[in-house]
Parts: C-alpha cells; structure tokens; sequence
C-alpha cells in the first residue's frame, strides 16, 4: 500500500442552518438571561425580570450610606404621645359685622400637652376680600394667676394651613374677626395630638360643635 492510501481521511463536520440558528439564538437568549437577571440587578439595581430578587443577587448592589445623627440637632425629631390621634372638621359660622362681638367674632381652641403636635387647615367660605377678616393665632396656658401667652400669627386672610408644637400645657388656636357685610362660615380641619374643649370652657365659650355643618355647630347662638 502506499503512503497515500494509508493516511486517515479528513471528517467533515456539517452543521445544519436549522441547527445553527438555534445555537445561536440560544446563546444570544442565555447571554440577555444573564444580563437581564444578574449584571442588571447587581450592578444597577435594576430587577426588569425579577431574578436578581429571586435569587438575592439584587443585595449586592447598594448605594453609599451615609449616617444622620439625629442627637446633633437641639429639635428633638421622634415624640412618643400618650393623646390619641384624632382629626376633626370644624364649620363656625359667623355673622356680618353688625352682629356684633359676640356674632361676628368667635374664639376656638384645643387642649394640648407640651410637644404634642397639631396639623391644621383653615378658609373662609362666603368672602370677598381678604382684608375683611382677621385672625389671631394664639395660645395660652389655663394658670389665670401665672398665665403665659404665646402668639404665633396675626394678620388678614381668607385661608392658612400649617403645624404647631405646642410649648406648654395649654389651649391652643384662633380668634376670627368678621368685618365685612356677609354672613361667613370658617371651615377648620385638625388633625394630631390634641383634645377637643367642651362647651362652654374657656376656648370654647361660644359652644361650638364640631363635625356637624354650620348650620348645626353654634346651637347656643342667637342673633339679636
């Protein structure tokens, strides 16, 4: 035999089209499966097909942290308080300046303990002109002997909204003052840590209901 006929013939591997492009898509669906569920969610903290949550790969990435000493201010930011929450809408109608002191100005407040927290909102409904109606957003303590006044707004206005910590065990709120020749109603909305005063005491002189409408909330008045 010769040299030639001896030598192994070369194997010639044939690769269907049909078989190639499901390598191929297969690779590129492997290579999006691993960037979509582990190079995203751990170098992005993006999670577009929820692997990375899965799996926990996603707790690799984080952000820098950086610690806020909540002991480096002189405001003290978290209260604990013993006052249940609460919210509650009240409608004070007020008659036209010739009703007089006792129709056309009313004062209301709330009873509060020292760092208790108020949150409220306030409008006119029935005005013109803001120049009309006045408040004075006050408080006090209840020690007529010893009483300490604090005062925290006065102006001209048909609307306010705001907070209030409260600086001492007191009562805390508003006198309004109606000038203008309209019957109006001033919608007070509160909500925090406070108690409602009861008829007839001092910030509630006028006896004014709370969460009814208007037409209910001053029962003990009469229009001379």
């Amino acid at each position: 035999m010769t040299e030639q006929a001896d030598a192994p013939k070369p194997v010639r591997l044939e690769v269907k089209p049909k078989t190639l492009a499901m390598i191929t898509g297969g690779g590129l669906l492997l290579g999006a499966f691993i960037v979509l569920g582990w190079i995203m969610p751990a170098e992005y903290n993006a999670d577009p097909i929820g692997v990375g949550k899965l799996t926990g790969v996603s707790r690799i990435w984080a952000p820098p942290e950086k610690k806020f000493d909540i002991n480096a201010g002189t405001a003290q930011l978290v209260h604990a308080y013993d006052t249940p929450w609460r919210t509650d809408t009240i409608e004070i109608p007020l008659t036209d300046f010739l009703g007089g002191a006792n129709g056309s100005e009313l004062e209301y407040k709330v009873a509060m303990k020292t760092g208790a927290t108020l949150i409220y909102s306030w409008e006119v409904i029935g005005a013109k002109k803001a120049s009309d109606f006045h408040y004075d957003f006050h408080g006090h303590t209840l020690d007529k002997l010893d009483m300490t006044v604090a005062t925290y707004k006065q102006s001209y206005g048909l609307k306010a909204q705001g907070a209030l910590t409260a600086p001492f065990d007191g009562i805390e709120g508003w006198q309004f003052s109606n000038s203008s020749d309209d019957n109006l109603v001033v919608r007070l909305k509160l909500a925090g840590f406070y108690e409602l005063i009861p008829d007839g005491q001092e910030g509630n002189l006028a006896g004014i209901v709370a969460n009814v409408p208007a037409a209910q909330a001053r029962p003990n008045f009469k229009r001379p």
